[in-house]
């Protein structure tokens, strides 16, 4: 087939949207909206809205799809914050865990990791950084007042490396024992704590690319986790494809690292506030604030 579909303006949009049954009841709004989100961006949030392609639902308004946007622009919002401070977590235990093993620079040590292919591009994206007119201030000042070793320690490596880097870096490690000793930390197996990592990078990326979330179905599905140590969702909902199952990971993880923190209070708060967005197709299920996890 040939893609022969012309672009259409503003006016053209809002015509279209009425022409398949969205009630618009303020144009003027609506054109505004589609000034700044694009329709193609948009019409990923229309779909739940419509039983039939290309076909509203009756009753369905240009603030029922917005809302919707608004919606999963604030849960990206939440979850990118989260996985921020676990992502620092998780740098600061392989910091810690492996320097204390193999030295300040145990990132140059190619004998402490199996996947030798992983490990150089690693450490050529290293090599890259510390050589481009725009390294961290950090990096300078180590190279203005050391010459051996000539590379950063790890602790200043491993903060110009990216999150999918160092979910590499530490799959690449040789030795179970310094698997568990840093995956201990957040009370996972091995297995568990590489899946979920994996996970977070792809989610991260979502994010970062303001993609859809609410209603994904993972690409990069976390591995159940089967036997927690912390309070946990029934295993009757293992769900791992959709939003839901990624949100109990991240509660999982922020309990270990900061108990009393306001995530759980966040989430309650965006549905509150969102209470006309279909939450069954991010896996939520009924009575789901009732389990142990989501309890305060």
């Amino acid at each position: 087939m040939i893609y022969d579909k012309p672009p259409l303006t503003y006016e053209q949009q809002i015509a279209l949207l009425s022409k398949r049954g969205l009630t618009i009841n303020d144009e003027e709004k609506a054109r505004r909206y589609l000034s700044h989100i694009s329709y193609y961006r948009l019409s990923g949030y229309m779909i739940p809205f419509q039983l039939r392609k290309d076909e509203f639902n009756s009753g369905i308004t240009f603030e029922n799809v917005l809302d919707l946007y608004i919606f999963d622009r604030e849960l990206k919002l939440i979850v990118f914050d989260l996985m921020e401070r676990i992502e620092v977590a998780i740098r600061t235990q392989m910091i810690y865990q492996l320097s204390h093993k193999y030295g300040s620079h145990w990132q140059y040590d190619s004998s402490i990791f199996n996947n030798l292919r992983i490990h150089s591009e690693v450490i050529t994206a290293i090599d890259e950084h510390c050589k481009s007119n725009n390294r961290e201030v950090f990096i300078n000042h180590y190279r203005s007042k050391y010459t051996n070793p000539v590379h950063p320690p790890s602790w200043m490596c491993m903060e110009i490396i990216t999150l999918g880097q160092l979910s590499r870096l530490y799959k690449a490690l040789k030795y179970r024992k310094d698997k568990e000793d840093i995956a201990q930390h957040f009370l996972l197996h091995t297995k568990v704590f590489e899946s979920w990592i994996h996970t977070m990078t792809y989610v991260r990326n979502i994010c970062a690319h303001h993609a859809r979330l609410w209603n994904r179905e993972f690409a990069i599905q976390p591995e159940i986790l089967l036997k927690p140590a912390r309070p946990w969702i029934d295993t009757v909902y293992n769900n791992n494809r959709r939003c839901y199952y990624f949100l109990c990971i991240l509660n999982y993880l922020i309990g270990e690292i900061n108990p009393h923190g306001h995530f759980k209070a966040k989430i309650h708060a965006l549905l509150e506030k969102h209470p006309n967005v279909p939450i069954r197709f991010m896996g939520f299920y009924e009575k789901w604030e009732s389990e142990p996890m989501w309890v305060d």
